[in-house]
């Protein structure tokens, strides 16, 4: 093949990929709306554009559940999804491992076992009239797992095995502790507790909201950077050491972009599953391994995934919203399956 002929197979790959991101956008929109309509309250399209536009044309009930209610939590689906779905990308890439997600290292499960805490101990505290122990005690301990993977890596010089083995070991330890926890709390708390570990979008709030869609928007530009060297990890841990890729410093900070990341999301709506493990297996059967377009196609379908989900566990039972952990464990098991078969068809 001539240099001219790959140079034009290039342009159409790259042609096709920034068609699939744009069609990713729309598809996101779409769930955004979708989501944004549904409720117990009735709203419909055209009551929200007007409410969105011009919020006083609203009677004061409907402004409230729109802007208040509404707003905030399809907003929060957005910035959590796409937090899971950018960290499971890196999480899988750094590790080689098909299976890796931020729940995989224990991050998730470490935030689990610093709310149950919070929870169990019936600490109240508030900062500016905000309540603020429950998911302080989560990111702080979702950090802390971050920072003990983190070391690991440095006194194991990288090595992905020894990190996935110790992220197991994490993740059931800190699911141990929790129950403990459950086991010995009052009921409140143990209700509490299991309504967190499912995960739950209407405790956002624009607050909340904030905090996750800057530290995205703060960390997507530096994956961004990595992007060249996740790619060629991609090819090989013998060929990017061949030429000259720090293989332990592009772990390190992978993971501790990754446990920022989690750590951020899960404290404010619980432990939401399969979204940081489906999200990037489906950017990449989309997009390819170049992480150039991959980092934001996994945040653009983590934001999808999760959206469609926060839209059908309203829908799942009429009146009532179902935690949205449960819906994402519905839509991600399908998902995963068909990416099990379809990695089969592949290899065959």
């Amino acid at each position: 093949m001539t240099p001219e002929q790959l140079q034009s197979q290039y342009r159409a790959i790259t042609r096709r990929r920034r068609l699939m991101l744009a069609g990713l956008s729309l598809l996101m929109v779409a769930s955004f709306a979708l989501d944004l309509a549904t409720g117990p309250a009735a709203l419909d399209f055209s009551q929200i554009l007007i409410g969105l536009v011009a919020p006083d044309q609203l009677d004061l009930g409907m402004r409230i559940v729109l802007w208040d209610v509404r707003l905030p939590d399809t907003l929060m689906a957005l910035a959590v999804g796409a937090a899971l779905g950018l960290a499971g990308t890196e999480i899988q890439t750094i590790l080689n491992n098909p299976l890796a997600s931020p729940f995989t290292l224990g991050i998730s499960s470490a935030a689990t076992l610093g709310a149950a805490t919070a929870i169990a101990l019936n600490l109240d505290g508030t900062l500016f009239g905000y309540p603020l122990t429950v998911p302080l005690a989560a990111f702080l301990c979702a950090v802390l797992s971050g920072f003990m993977i983190l070391g690991l890596s440095n006194v194991l010089g990288g090595n992905a095995s020894s990190i996935v083995l110790f992220g197991i070991a994490l993740l059931f330890f800190c699911d141990a502790l929790t129950a403990v926890l459950q086991f010995v709390s009052s009921d409140e708390a143990v209700r509490q507790i299991v309504f967190w570990r499912l995960g739950d979008l209407t405790k956002a709030g624009w607050t909340e909201l904030t905090i996750v869609s800057l530290t995205v928007f703060l960390i997507l530009p530096l994956a961004f950077r990595a992007s060249a060297a996740l790619t060629m990890l991609r090819g090989g841990e013998d060929l990017a050491a061949g030429v000259g890729l720090p293989l332990a410093s592009v772990r390190r900070y992978a993971i501790l972009r990754v446990s920022v990341l989690t750590a951020v999301a899960v404290a404010f709506v619980g432990a939401i599953s399969f979204i940081g493990l489906v999200g990037p297996h489906i950017a990449r059967l989309l997009l390819g391994d170049n992480h150039r377009f991959l980092i934001p196609g996994a945040a653009l379908t983590g934001g999808v995934l999760l959206s469609l989900a926060s839209f059908v566990s309203k829908i799942a039972v009429p009146g009532i919203i179902v935690p949205v952990g449960i819906a994402t464990s519905l839509i991600g098991v399908p998902f995963f399956i068909a990416l099990i078969f379809s990695q089969r068809r592949r290899i065959a």
